[in-house]
């Protein structure tokens, strides 16, 4: 019954059009009060707590730090390099967003960032060359999502927080997975352009590399210095962020691209996406309270336990993730599943850090997914297209994620990113 009325209080204020942070507060007081624990005071105490978490500090620092590389030129700098490398070959463009892609991954962890900076940039050049606008739309708003999976990733950071998870330990665990997921897309990419008519780059010379990569690698180094970092102890995952800002800052300061009259509107920026960020975090961690305290992940393992055995139950599970993916937001999703699931799959014997992993790759899938594809509609906003166009364009890669994360969650090994 606990269950039944969260659900539908939140779903019920999700429908009408509230904003995710108030319904959530708004379930968890419905829950609370049904439950006779409901108090003013603990409410007030928990919301302030979801926002006074150290590790949550991480979030804007790397939010700063995606805005200084738009700002200040780096992200041109990168994709002048990627397409010196591979912008001659056919479908070159293609390739050099795939490899923008994961270096912008490294550097500010969120997949409507990536998708705006890369798209910006490399869509009306792919068009100009004779690219189908659905399928270059497509290709980057696929790329972009490697932003969520990569290190560092702000939903792995949320996941960790509400999960009591290990932020470094997830960092570590979406390397190869993200990795794996930027292959597929090249590979897919290569078996598309191959049978389309797509226009080359002129090959540059070694000189024109060398002058690139110079241009590019104070801004190459970056992701390299977080992972080093994250894995040798040198700094916590917030002190990442931290380092990440300043780093971004120098580099386009020395660059002489980020003018005084750019640095209020990057804060500007800044704090806005991270209010609403906080916003939502302070609020799921009142939900996960009233929640805890109503034994609704208990009631959800028996319940599901009672339908099925434990490999099924576990795909039961992730077959509700993907459904919500589709029609919810990634950050409301993961802080709203995140206290609920963790503890039900520490039941079955599952690594949180495992289906963390898995978790947001699922829910990534669902960035590109209609109707609710928030990376769909930021592409569609760049290129000037349709949903319906869009979705045209994207569906191999779509396919190919969907069988990446069916492959990862067949294979029982999580040896992999330990």
């Amino acid at each position: 019954m606990t269950v039944i009325v969260f659900l539908g209080v939140l779903f019920s204020l999700m429908l009408i059009g509230m904003p995710i942070a108030f319904a959530m507060l708004c379930a968890a007081v419905v829950m609370m009060w049904t439950q006779g624990m409901f108090d003013v005071t603990t409410l007030a105490e928990y919301f302030i707590t979801g926002a006074n978490n150290f590790a949550l500090m991480a979030i804007p620092f790397f939010i700063l730090t995606g805005e200084i590389m738009n700002a200040g030129g780096i992200s041109t700098r990168i994709v002048t390099f990627a397409s010196s490398l591979v912008g001659h070959v056919k479908g070159g463009l293609g390739y050099v967003a795939i490899l923008s892609g994961v270096i912008f991954a490294g550097l500010s962890g969120s997949a409507v960032a990536d998708t705006a900076a890369l798209g910006a940039i490399l869509i009306p050049m792919m068009v100009a060359q004779g690219y189908a606008r659905d399928r270059a739309t497509g290709l980057v708003a696929s790329v972009g999502i490697l932003g969520t999976v990569l290190p560092p990733s702000i939903p792995l950071i949320l996941y960790g927080v509400v999960g009591g998870v290990s932020i470094t330990g997830l960092f570590m665990a979406g390397i190869v997975p993200g990795l794996i997921m930027a292959l597929a897309m090249t590979l897919t990419w290569w078996a598309v352009s191959r049978k389309a008519g797509m226009a080359r780059l002129e090959k540059a010379g070694w000189r024109t590399r060398g002058i690139a990569f110079r241009r590019a690698f104070w801004a190459l180094l970056l992701p390299l210095i977080i992972i080093v970092g994250l894995r040798g102890g040198v700094f916590t995952p917030t002190e990442a962020g931290v380092v990440a800002a300043v780093y971004a800052f120098i580099i386009a300061s020395l660059h002489r691209e980020l003018r005084a009259g750019q640095l209020l509107d990057v804060l500007v920026g800044t704090a806005k996406t991270t209010a609403i960020v906080m916003l939502i975090a302070s609020a799921a961690i009142v939900t996960a309270y009233a929640i805890t305290v109503a034994q609704v992940p208990l009631q959800i393992a028996q319940g599901l336990s009672s339908l099925t055995d434990n490999p099924t139950l576990m795909l039961l599970i992730m077959l509700i993730l993907l459904l919500f993916g589709c029609v919810m937001d990634m950050t409301p999703a993961v802080l709203i599943f995140a206290p609920v699931l963790i503890p039900v799959v520490q039941q079955l014997g599952i690594d949180p850090i495992y289906f963390g992993i898995l978790m947001i790759i699922n829910l990534s899938i669902g960035l590109i997914t209609p109707p609710v594809g928030t990376v769909l509609y930021v592409g569609c906003s760049i290129s000037r297209i349709s949903l319906m166009e869009i979705t045209r364009g994207i569906w191999p890669m779509l396919i190919v994620y969907l069988g990446i994360y069916c492959c990862s969650f067949c294979s029982r090994s999580s040896c992999w990113y330990r």
